[in-house]
């Protein structure tokens, strides 16, 4: 499991599980609990790529929120892929 600190959002962390590009599992740590299940459930089971675009700059508070950071930590994973490839 990969786990992301988060930064500027209400939620400390998020656990996400990826498999053949595809997001398996996803945990918020701390935050509106309601709302970041519902995130969770929606981007389970759809790829890396269109779930990083679909939530990046979606802003809250301190110019972010846990989509877009969550975005942040999926970009970040493909960067990484891309740099090892």
């Amino acid at each position: 499991m990969k786990v992301f600190k988060t930064s500027g959002t209400c939620a400390d962390e998020i656990r996400f599980e990826i498999e053949d590009g595809v997001i398996e599992k996803v945990d918020f740590i701390g935050g509106c609990n309601g709302s970041l299940a519902g995130i969770a459930a929606l981007v389970e089971g759809q790829a890396i790529e269109k779930v990083a675009e679909k939530l990046k700059d979606i802003s809250c508070r301190n110019g972010t929120s846990c989509p877009d950071q969550l975005s942040k930590a999926l970009k970040e994973l493909v960067e990484k892929k891309n740099k090892t490839v």
